[in-house]
């Protein structure tokens, strides 16, 4: 059995899954705060439907 330690992340933005087609809120923040230097990402958060642009460092 092995075991992992969740790192801390800090969630900077939430957006709500229903966004219409074709329309990626999320990811485009995301892509954006990459830009500046952030390595941000997105993960799901099933609990409240919701998409959630996270980072394992603590933005400035």
């Amino acid at each position: 059995m092995s075991t992992t330690t969740a790192q801390p992340r800090t969630v900077l933005e939430r957006f709500p899954a229903g966004a219409p087609r074709g329309s990626w809120p999320a990811e485009e923040y995301a892509a954006a705060q990459r830009l500046r230097g952030t390595n941000a990402q997105v993960v799901m958060d099933l609990g409240s439907d919701q998409f959630l642009v996270v980072t394992d460092t603590t933005p400035q």
